[in-house]
């Protein structure tokens, strides 16, 4: 006898559907075949059973660099992820200048331990890389098990430099850990800004061109070009251009250790959302910005061919008032509107209905997308399959269920979903964490606490081998031994 008996279901994986029963013990799963007993039974007839979500990009009781707080903590992130059929979620915790890492994650793990229903890790976020934050303060933090650094090549306030960058790349690939970048020229975006301001246009549609598509593609090809001196994996964040994509896209099929995401507002949503009326289009404000349906569809595109590893919320949830987005008044320009908008919620059935429903992937590339790459990417070695000795970690899905998007049904702390108001085919009903029940039928079952912090291992780059740089391979450089 199992502890609990999924029967009846169509399991999908990365690679395979077919019909079995799953028996989880002990948080696990134990077993998968037919007619399996035990002593909870979850009938899934006329359902997808999948490996639960894991979202890899959200922030969660995070301040910006400018000091705002997002609005969802870790009770209120962490639930409104699991109504949307995640299991495990990766939030950022962020260095500010001047911070040490060892402060960073106190703090962080203060927040999230006594609060989170999910189970969770961190990315860090490194503004302020020192000689002790790199020789001492990373190493000792993949040591715990975060094996994921992320930088940004835009934002004054956050904004490392080429050199910068080398460093933390260096770091990352002495330790078998992967850096996550925020790729946009930042003198480009910059420049553009003071020409808007200068010209007086700087309402919230006008952020849909301070920062050109060709912002992110130099400074993804730049990236790129970083990580390949030093030999270091990769992961491009959001990308939000057909360009930005094919460079990912290029230097994936020469073999480089490059990953990459999208994101739901990139494929549903245009620079027209930008200009409704009012203020209305700041609650649309996100870097890089929304672009245009062409965009859309080579995006789209992209995701089929497996230029991207994971479609990723980048859930941001600041709300539509003083205490978030019009933080510096009703009437504020662009650049003073917080950047970023809500969707964990939304992640997944968005790109099961849009994705899945539409006929644009398969439910393998869903699955691979929504939970197994992540778990591969980012060290989550129990996760992200329903293969036996995994967590059972699990999504149960109707695929058929039609809904209507309201605010009320995201479980966050938002005032407003920018997916309001679209149609949805296809919902998950039942989510299980560690084999314990957290959603089913539109009822929270967990507790507060009840998700544990995930230490991880390093990024698989199996079938990455790199691209290698002559003038650090010895046989091309006179012997000298430079590389990290």
């Amino acid at each position: 006898m199992f502890d609990t008996v999924i029967h009846g279901g169509t399991l999908v994986t990365a690679s395979d559907t077919f019909r079995a029963d799953i028996g989880i013990t002990g948080g696990r799963i134990a077993a998968l075949g037919a007619g399996l007993d035990g002593h909870r039974r979850i009938d899934a007839t006329d359902r997808l059973v999948m490996p639960g979500g894991i979202e890899g990009h959200c922030h969660i009781a995070q301040e910006s660099s400018a000091g705002l707080m997002s609005a969802d903590d870790y009770y209120s992130g962490s639930v409104s992820a699991a109504f949307g059929g995640n299991s495990c979620f990766i939030p950022f915790a962020a260095q500010q200048r001047g911070q040490s890492v060892d402060d960073v994650l106190a703090t962080y793990d203060a927040r999230a331990a006594p609060h989170s229903v999910l189970d969770y890790s961190y990315h860090l976020i490194i503004s302020d890389p020192r000689p002790e934050v790199l020789a001492d303060q990373l190493p000792r933090a993949f040591a715990r098990g975060i094996t994921s650094f992320k930088v940004f090549m835009t934002y004054d306030l956050m904004n490392l430099g080429d050199a910068g960058m080398l460093d933390i790349l260096t770091v990352a690939k002495a330790h078998g850990a992967i850096t996550m970048v925020h790729a946009e020229n930042n003198d480009m975006v910059k420049w553009m800004n003071r020409r808007l301001a200068d010209a007086g246009l700087t309402a919230p549609k006008y952020h849909a061109i301070s920062r050109p598509e060709l912002a992110e593609e130099e400074a993804i090809n730049r990236a790129i070009s970083l990580a390949k001196l030093v030999g270091a994996p990769l992961f491009i964040v959001h990308v939000s251009t057909a360009g930005g994509a094919a460079i990912v896209q290029r230097e994936r099929l020469a073999g480089g250790q490059v990953f990459a995401e999208t994101c739901p507002q990139y494929l549903a949503l245009t620079r027209d959302d930008l200009d409704r009326p009012g203020m209305e289009g700041a609650k649309y404000i996100c870097s890089p910005p929304l672009r245009d349906a062409a965009t859309q569809e080579a995006l789209w595109s992209h995701i089929r061919q497996g230029t991207f590893d994971s479609v990723s919320s980048d859930h941001a949830p600041y709300r539509y008032d003083a205490t978030g987005k019009l933080l510096h008044g009703a009437d504020a320009p662009y650049p003073k509107i917080a950047n970023g908008m809500p969707g964990i919620a939304m992640r997944l059935p968005y790109l099961f209905s849009e994705g899945v429903g539409r006929g644009r992937i398969t439910l393998q590339q869903f699955v691979a997308l929504s939970s197994t790459n992540a778990a591969r990417m980012f060290g989550l070695t129990q996760k992200g399959s329903l293969m036996p000795g995994m967590d059972a970690d699990i999504a149960i899905w109707n695929p058929h269920e039609v809904r209507t998007v309201t605010a009320a049904d995201q479980h966050d702390k938002m005032d407003y979903t920018p997916f309001e108001g679209m149609q949805i085919t296809g919902w998950p009903e039942t989510v299980l964490s560690r084999g314990a029940v957290i959603v089913q039928d539109g009822t929270l079952h967990a507790q507060p606490g009840q998700g544990r912090f995930v230490a991880r291992a390093p990024v698989d780059l199996t079938a990455r081998p790199g691209i290698a740089v002559k003038e650090l391979t010895p046989a091309h450089n006179f012997g000298a031994r430079i590389a990290p």
